[in-house]
């Protein structure tokens, strides 16, 4: 909510806060314990005032004089606390010094009480009453309302931080006036009685008033820094015995001056009254501060202290060191000591969790269960739940608000205490404590140990104990502390049922938590609508259920393939199931068919009580079922008939055999065998032995296995039981052997093969072989790898043939060279392939592989052992984090058969790739940064790397991205801040939840990457901004402090991204008139504009891309709604239509189609013109031709008299140039090596700059003084003006009031809206001249001159509206003048941005060019009385004579300026006042002016001879007298030769001397004389020959002499440095070209005048006409004349209009016309640079300025500007009034009042004041 007040500058912002008497400090040391306590802050939007303590107010509204401007400040709540007794909501804010108001509870909107009064109501208000909460934004304050008993009204318990002197709170600036909080306590008990004397309430004054306060002594402050954190009442009933307390949790700050003195948690204790007196509430009578003590729970007397050596109060002494209490005394109220007391040693304990980044804790305590919830920084509520030994045992988390930390004041719903309200930056939500249905069984819900959550056993549902129906009874809610144990359950005592029982019951025992069931309805539910009845037996302590089986006929079906079914049965009680268990019905005589290859043994061995029946072959479940059944009592498994598994010896395929299968248990007299295989029958034997004869069995692979079986006859699905699967195997010696090895290594298989060479085949062995076969020699045909380190390791495969029959043969047979193989049996295949690990090899070497078996074979290939080579890493640096892609480099890198690389000896490198000659691989993560050495190991080997090292840095760190907002189509620029990136190799970005891929971003520098914003798919505009994922090296990046928690607690490691990117709807573009066609004619430029939607995205300029075609249209003007481009190149295309696109981020868009066409009908108006044009120029050749003819002849006269004066002028100007350099060359060596250019002091610069001519208020203009003569010539004397720093002159008696009234009048004019009111009201008058209006704005502009941010505020508000006052007339003649005060505040405004531009750049070459100047015109004649010369620039200055003058080098010698002699050179005509100035100027070139002796303080003596010597004067009784008047002496007069010595020295001041200033008076007019008449007359006739404009010439001469040093200036002004890029001028044409852009002007003419206006026109003209308000020097009228016209060409030079040049026009327009047209190319390109300079924002401007304010400071007397401002309001007092009045704005906020105590107190009509009791 946002208040306008007269606010000061904010305390954070580093100024004083108000001035006021000396006030308070914060609680004193007191007993702690160990805890974590969190800042707290509330966020409002407000504005901070202040106003004195020592004055009685009877405003409304606080005030208080104050030299800070009033800006709005955020204010910070501090206390919020309802009284509903009264009705009323106490709120307390930081603003106004912690001002309380009492709001309504029924409307918070409305004030209930207003405090301080107004009106009628004025009461006395003391500061202790005002400042109540603590000033400062991180200053604590707490607070608490107390309730007395009997009606006695309310109190208000107020803890708050000490701001004042000495706290780390108050304003860096150390400024003493102000101890504004130094009387305000820590602790206070305060009236609070809305109703009662207003003059009592936020008092202390409850007899006596020190009684409830607790101050810290004003010298023990600094060691006892108290922070408050929370007051709470004790809650629930109060034994009799005990007194009721009041609770405040506090921190005390640890001393930095003292190592014993940690920081401490420390928790006081106030008694609230007497028992008997005690209420709900609170208590009665609130006992006395001091009464109470500070503790946490007194121990024992011998612990505790007094606290009356560090706090203030009135109590009687005591005896600090030897006091004795009495354990009475203890007891709160007891009438001990009027001192609070505290124990010695702190009271600690263990923290039992721990968690960074936690902001905000509640406490519940549920069923003997401790439950803590705690907020958390990136939006989290965590839950910890604690046993009654405070031990964890568990905890949940969830996210509240993604990435908003939670505020500090979370609370229990007062109506509900099952929710929790918890506060972030951005909402309020109530959070239920616990989410139980999330647990759907007994168990998960008890094993959770949420000390909310328990099963209601009735509703089989995990509740909230109230939740729950009957949940006070017994057994119907289960808690946590019982343990999963006690969940509700049933057994089921016979759960196993044969199909075949007859009328069978199920019995059920109960367990758990279930209440009794007598009485209720009860029945067992079998699914499928099924019920039976039940009936409940037993005791409550042992419950028993009997219910029916359900019908036969229901039983559920038996899966195909199962002798068994599960029923689940549940027991329904009030018709809902509590509880289930299973039983099972099984049926044996489905074992037979389940299992026919092994029924018998299956029947006997199942888990039913079955039994086998021989007769039937079959299972039965009742042995009355058959008469000779194997009972499983008697019989087991074993007695079955079976097979007994032997192995049978493998079958060629086709060949016949008998097969004999033995039996166990057979009892047959017959039995029918069976080979499955092929259906083939033996023969019938009895006994255990039966013979399959001639079974035949075929086969076309290489080995198939048949199954064998024994069926029974006459019986086709029973088989004698074959425990194990009994197979033969069939083999086919044709099949899969390739060669004489795997043929004949068959053997060790069994299988007969014999392998013929000659048909090279494998066939059956028929007969015995005679004698052991060979196999051909082994044959290697492919060895992998070739190379491999000398360390051995490498797994070489050898593919070949004949590589052995069996593995036995090739052990210990491969070599390399004579380096022995190991073979690897698990990779060995017969006869093919071999794998061998290779040993170690001394040397380096190539050799075949050789295998041994019987006969060698060896490798066409040659295998080598080499030395692989490891050179070095890059990068060699990178993130902890990891995924830094290295690469390793050096030789023979590839060889080997495994390879690794080890980070530290532990951590593999992964995703590795190799070459010969590199590595390449992902580094893995580190904790700690370190240089760790990378191994490069080969087959497991040692490492082939030494002093290889990579260096883990620290990671990369994401500060900030910009911009936060992308269009749905993606594609936006988002640039990220921070530093590390050069770490980073890949950066990818990704939007939660937006469902699109990740885009790939850019690293530019170390401190910026850039990434296009993905497009989002399933985004709904104006959505909460989706959380933004960055990804270094292909690693989440995680903030260090987040990836500590997810380590401490992964089960809750939910990455919580601090960015968020909101997506908007894509930007809608359309052409100006929403047409779909635009025409356009070839070869014409194009203006294309588009119209643009209001959108949220704040796009940049450079953002938008425009494209015709494939031709980009050059983008020129872009706002809000429009944007403007244009082409200038031809739009030619094979096709007749172009689409026009608009491309933001990856969205594109096709607005138009521009049609291109008009090209014939222009073709045929071409022709036309051009036949007619080309007839109309025969004509006028003709008679041009017939003039020019006359004209020439004439012009061929004219041209040889222009050579000759012009190689005239080309002579004087080379040699005059070659002059001057060299004396320029000379002048700046000077310059560099003396004490440099005589620059002015900024103050003296502001000063000459604002008021450039003597002001009205002044009885004295500013002046340099003229320099005391004396012996030290060039002392320095400092410029006097009254607004430089100095004591502010008044009267003694006025002085206080005086001082007041104008820091009130300061505190007005740092109010925005006061201060453009004022200035406004004043421009209405009509006799407020121009001249006022520019003292007005210089004044200003002093006294605001440190708070440069607000004075371009105002100026910026009152630019607005003469910019507004301009558009409507004639905008292009706005800031043409200086007429207002708002142009003339400009002005200022430049100079002050300017000046360290101007002194820095153009200083440099604006004094050359002076000096040049002064040199160029010194070069000539100078005439002595009217001062023109031979050269000048200036028409008026040209003397218009041709007078000889002869240069004259003198030796001169002068004590004085630090040189002792010096040659100077003068000329024969000069006057010896012009050849006193030449030596001074020779001979203080490297002093100030200001510091130089006037040419009427010194003489000059000619030593003509050694006796000799003559004092020259310009007048004397040697004067000439000529036409009536003495002549001026010169050098030729006393006929001074070359090389004369000459000696200056200063006049004694006792003789009278004829000085300069009297020359006009001492030409006495002479008697007429016919001769001299005739004489005059005849000179005149002379001259009137040489026409006067002859001399011309000579300007061109000096301008060409002149022409370089110009052009230096020039180029310093319109230049910008890289270093120093002109930040005021940016700043300011982006603010015109804004308003422009607002109004619509889009001529860009308007824009250049407007900028020529502001800066070129208004300041650097002026600098240029005024050289003495930036250097001490002297600046002659001459000087003056030659700057105007260089002033008059810097003017054209900006302006637009053509010059429209004649004959007639004036020599200084003329002079540089041929110049002008390049100039202004350097003005547009200039403001062309400005334009393309990267905006400026607000912070960075105000940065700037409170910079430049910084700089100056204390240079100027303020508060005599003050007064003179204040003359004006004095002046005009009722029209500003009146003008008060009518504005809205300062009327609400009674401005006019505040105007008129000021008048008041200026003018001594002051109000009584009193102080403070």
């Amino acid at each position: 909510c946002e208040h306008h007040c007269y606010s000061q500058k904010p305390p954070e912002a580093g100024a004083g806060w108000g001035q006021g008497p000396p006030l308070p400090c914060p609680p004193a040391p007191m007993p702690a314990y160990d805890a974590h306590v969190y800042k707290r802050q509330v966020w409002r939007r407000d504005c901070q005032c202040s106003w004195g303590g020592g004055t009685v107010l009877h405003l409304a509204t606080p005030s208080a004089s104050c030299e800070h401007p009033r800006v709005l400040t955020n204010n910070y709540n501090k206390i919020l606390q309802p009284d509903p007794e009264q009705g009323v909501l106490v709120v307390c804010g930081s603003i106004y010094q912690g001002l309380c108001q009492l709001r309504s509870m029924a409307n918070i909107s409305a004030v209930a009480v207003r405090f301080p009064p107004g009106g009628s109501d004025s009461v006395a208000v003391f500061p202790s009453m005002l400042n109540v909460a603590a000033n400062h934004p991180n200053a604590s304050t707490v607070g608490l309302v107390l309730r007395r008993g009997g009606g006695g009204g309310a109190r208000l318990l107020v803890a708050a931080t000490y701001t004042g002197f000495g706290s780390p709170f108050f304003p860096r600036n150390n400024s003493l006036e102000d101890h504004r909080f130094e009387n305000t306590p820590e602790i206070a008990i305060r009236a609070l009685n809305a109703r009662g004397d207003l003059a009592k309430l936020f008092t202390f004054d409850i007899n006596p008033s020190d009684d409830n306060i607790l101050k810290i002594k004003a010298g023990d402050k600094a060691r006892h820094k108290l922070s408050f954190v929370r007051a709470f009442l004790q809650h629930g009933a109060t034994p009799p015995a005990r007194r009721p307390y009041a609770y405040l949790a506090l921190n005390s700050e640890a001393n930095a001056g003292d190592k014993e003195s940690p920081a401490h948690s420390l928790l006081a204790r106030i008694c609230l009254g007497e028992p008997a007196e005690a209420t709900l509430n609170g208590s009665g009578e609130t006992k006395k501060l001091t009464e109470s003590y500070i503790q946490l729970g007194l121990p024992a007397a011998g612990m505790v202290t007094v606290l009356d050596s560090v706090v203030q109060g009135t109590g009687p002494a005591c005896e600090k060191r030897n006091i004795q209490l009495q354990p009475e005394q203890l007891d709160c109220g007891a009438a001990h000591l009027q001192h609070p007391l505290a124990i010695l040693s702190p009271v600690t304990a263990t923290p039992i969790f721990t968690y960074s980044g936690l902001t905000a804790v509640a406490v519940a305590s549920v069923n003997n269960y401790t439950v803590v919830f705690l907020g958390t920084a990136s939006g989290g509520l965590l839950k910890i739940n604690l046993d009654s030994t405070m031990k964890v045992i568990s905890r949940r988390s969830i996210s509240v608000a993604y990435g908003e930390p939670v505020h500090p004041i979370m609370q229990f719903d007062p109506s509900d205490s099952t929710y929790l309200y918890l506060m972030t930056s951005y909402q309020m939500t109530r959070v239920k404590v616990a989410a139980c249905s999330q647990y759907s069984t007994c168990a998960e819900c008890l094993a959770a140990a949420d000390a909310y959550c328990g099963w209601c056993t009735m509703e089989t549902r995990c509740s909230l104990q109230h939740e729950c129906t009957n949940f006070t009874g017994a057994n119907f809610w289960a808690s946590v502390s019982g343990g999963v144990q006690q969940c509700p359950s049933m057994t089921i005592l016979e759960p196993e049922i044969s199909i075949d029982k007859e009328n069978p019951a199920l019995i059920i025992q109960i367990n758990g938590t279930i209440p009794n069931l007598n009485g209720t309805n009860v029945s067992c539910d079998y699914g499928n609508n099924i019920h039976t009845v039940a009936r409940v037996a037993g005791d409550y302590v042992n419950q028993f259920i009997y219910c029916s089986l359900l019908p036969h006929e229901k039983y559920p079906a038996f899966p195909d393939d199962q002798d068994h079914v599960v029923v689940e049965t549940s027991l329904r009680v009030n018709s809902k199931n509590i509880i289930w268990a299973n039983f099972t019905i099984y049926d044996c005589k489905r074992i037979g068919n389940i299992y026919p290859k092994r029924a018998c043994t299956s029947c006997l061995s199942a888990r039913w009580k079955c039994h086998w029946c021989p007769s039937t072959y079959s299972c039965v479940s009742n042995h009355s079922q058959c008469e000779d059944a194997l009972r499983m009592e008697v019989s087991t498994a074993q007695d079955c008939p079976q097979i007994v598994p032997a192995p049978l010896e493998p079958m060629p395929t086709g060949v016949s055999r008998n097969i004999i299968i033995s039996l166990a248990n057979a009892t047959f007299s017959e039995v029918n065998e069976f080979l499955k295989a092929l259906g083939r029958f033996g023969q019938v034997f009895g006994g255990s032995k039966t013979p399959c004869s001639l079974v035949g069995l075929h086969t076309s692979e290489k080995s198939h296995r048949f199954p064998v079986n024994l069926q029974l006859k006459d019986k086709p699905d029973r088989f004698i039981d074959s425990p194990e699967m009994m197979t033969v195997e069939v083999y086919n010696c044709a099949t899969g052997s390739a060669d004489c090895s795997q043929c004949l290594g068959r053997e060790d298989l069994g299988h007969r093969c014999l392998w013929s060479e000659s048909s090279s085949s494998c066939r059956l062995q028929t007969e015995p072989p005679q004698a052991s076969e060979d196999c051909p020699p082994p044959e290697i045909r492919k060895i992998e790898p070739l190379r491999g380190p000398l360390e051995g390791g490498t797994l070489l495969t050898i593919h070949g043939r004949n590589l052995g029959r069996r593995f036995s043969d090739i052990l210990g047979a491969v070599r390399v060279g004579a380096v022995r193989c190991a073979p690897l049996p698990h990779r060995y295949v017969v006869s093919e392939t071999v794998v061998c690990q290779t040993g170690e090899a001394p040397e380096a070497f190539s050799d075949v592989v050789t295998v041994n078996v019987s006969r060698e074979g060896r490798s066409r290939e040659r295998y080598s052992y080499v030395l692989p080579v490891v050179q070095s890493i890059a990068p060699q640096n990178g993130p902890k984090a990891g995924g830094t892609r290295v690469t390793i480099r050096g030789s023979r890198l590839d060889v080997g058969s495994e390879l690794r690389v080890l980070i530290n000896s532990s951590k593999q490198c992964m995703d590795l790739s190799r070459t010969d000659s590199s590595i390449t691989c992902t580094m893995p993560a580190v904790e700690l940064t370190t240089a760790v050495p990378v191994c490069v190991q080969f087959e497991n080997k040692s490492c082939a790397s030494h002093n290889i090292t990579f260096k883990y840095e620290k990671n990369p760190v994401i500060s900030d991205i910009n911009p936060k907002k992308s269009q749905i189509s993606g594609g936006r620029i988002i640039t990220l801040e921070g530093r590390g990136f050069g770490l980073v190799q890949n950066v990818s970005m990704a939007v939660r939840g937006i469902g699109r891929e990740h885009t790939r971003c850019k690293v530019h520098t170390d401190t910026a990457i850039t990434c296009p914003s993905p497009a989002a798919s399933n985004v709904t505009v104006g959505s909460k901004p989706a959380p933004v994922d960055f990804y270094l090296n292909g690693r989440l990046y995680t903030d260090e402090r987040s990836a500590l928690d997810e380590e401490m607690y992964p089960e809750e490691a939910l990455h919580i991204s601090k960015f968020s990117l909101g997506y908007y709807a894509d930007p809608q573009f359309s052409t100006a008139k929403k047409e779909k066609w635009i025409k356009h004619h070839p070869g014409e430029p194009l203006t294309l504009v588009i119209h643009k939607e209001p959108d949220s995205l704040g796009l940049e300029s450079n953002e938008y891309q425009v494209k015709i075609g494939l031709i980009s249209c050059e983008i020129q003007i872009v706002s809000d709604k429009v944007i403007h481009c244009s082409i200038n190149e031809s739009l030619s295309s094979s096709e007749r239509q172009l689409p026009v696109t608009i491309q933001v981020g990856k969205f594109n868009y096709t607005i138009a189609m521009l049609h291109l066409g008009g090209g014939e009908t222009a073709i045929i108006v071409s022709i036309v013109i051009c036949s007619i044009l080309l007839v109309l120029s025969v004509v006028a050749l003709f008679v041009f031709c017939t003039k020019s003819r006359r004209a020439e002849r004439y012009w061929q006269k004219t041209l040889l008299q222009m050579e000759e004066m012009e190689s005239q002028i080309r002579e004087e100007i080379r040699k005059g140039f070659a002059e001057l350099q060299t004396d320029m060359t000379d002048l700046t060596k000077e310059l560099n090596r003396s004490q440099g250019i005589p620059f002015l002091e900024y103050k003296h610069f502001v000063t000459r700059t604002f008021f450039p001519k003597c002001s009205s208020l002044y009885e004295e203009c500013y002046i340099l003084p003229s320099q005391q003569l004396s012996s030290q010539v060039g002392s320095q004397v400092q410029e006097t003006h009254p607004l430089l720093v100095g004591e502010w002159k008044i009267p003694e008696n006025c002085r206080p009031n005086m001082e007041e009234g104008i820091s009130l009048f300061s505190t007005l004019l740092n109010n925005k809206h006061f201060l453009i009111v004022f200035v406004h009201a004043l421009e209405q008058q009509k006799d407020f001249a121009v001249r006022d209006r520019c003292n007005l704005a210089s004044l200003l502009t002093i006294a605001l001159h440190g708070k440069l941010e607000y004075y371009t505020s105002i100026m910026k508000d009152l630019l607005v509206d003469l910019i507004d006052a301009s558009a409507s007339k004639n905008p292009k003649l706005m800031l043409r003048r200086t007429e207002s005060v708002v142009e003339k505040m400009l002005t200022n405004w430049m100079s002050i941005c300017m000046y360290s531009y101007l002194r820095e750049t153009v200083g440099e070459p604006f004094f050359l060019l002076i000096c040049a100047i002064k040199q160029q015109i010194n070069k000539g004649s100078i005439d002595a009385i009217t001062g023109k010369a031979r050269y000048t620039l200036n028409e008026e200055w040209l003397l218009r004579e041709n007078i000889e003058a002869k240069p004259r080098n003198l030796n001169v010698s002068f004590q004085g300026c630090g040189m002792d002699s010096l040659s100077v050179r003068a000329m024969d005509t000069d006057t010896l006042s012009q050849v006193k100035e030449k030596i001074l100027e020779a001979f203080c070139k490297n002093v100030p002016y200001s510091q130089w002796p006037r040419v009427e303080d010194v003489d000059l003596e000619w030593f003509a001879t050694s006796t000799d010597s003559y004092i020259l004067r310009d007048l004397d009784d040697t004067s000439v007298v000529e036409d009536g008047r003495k002549k001026l002496n010169t050098l030729a007069h006393y006929k001074i030769p070359e090389g004369a010595s000459l000696a200056m020295s200063l006049t004694d001041k006792k003789d009278t001397t004829l000085s300069r200033g009297n020359i006009l008076h001492l030409f006495p007019v002479l008697p007429t004389d016919e001769s001299v008449e005739h004489k005059k007359s005849h000179r005149q006739s002379h001259r009137k020959k040489v026409l006067p404009e002859i001399y011309l010439t000579r300007l061109l001469s000096t301008k060409g002499t002149l022409q370089k040093f110009l052009d230096d200036l020039f180029k310093a002004i319109l230049s910008i440095r890289d270093d120093k890029p002109p930040v005021a001028v940016k700043y300011f044409f982006d603010f015109l070209e804004e308003q422009a852009e607002k109004r619509g002007i889009t001529d860009p003419d308007t824009l250049h005048i407007w900028k020529t206006n502001s800066l070129p026109l208004r300041f650097w003209v002026n600098i240029l006409k005024n050289p003495q308000f930036v250097f001490d020097i002297d600046k002659t009228d001459h000087i003056d004349a030659c700057l105007s016209v260089i002033a008059q060409a810097f003017i054209d030079a900006c302006s637009l209009s053509d010059l429209q040049l004649g004959k007639d026009s004036p020599t200084n327009k003329l002079l540089y016309a041929k110049e002008i047209p390049e100039y202004r190319k350097i003005v547009q390109r200039y403001y062309k640079q400005i334009h393309d300079m990267p905006p400026l924002s607000e912070q960075e401007m105000n940065a700037h300025l409170a910079e430049e304010s910084r700089k100056y400071r204390n240079e100027f007397n303020t508060n005599v500007a003050m007064a003179e401002i204040y003359k004006y309001a004095k002046r005009y007092r009722s029209q500003i009034v009146a003008a008060l009045d009518a504005n809205p704005t300062t009327k609400r906020t009674q401005l006019q009042h505040k105007f008129e105590q000021v008048i008041a107190l200026m003018e001594d009509n002051i109000y009584e004041s009193c102080s403070e009791a």
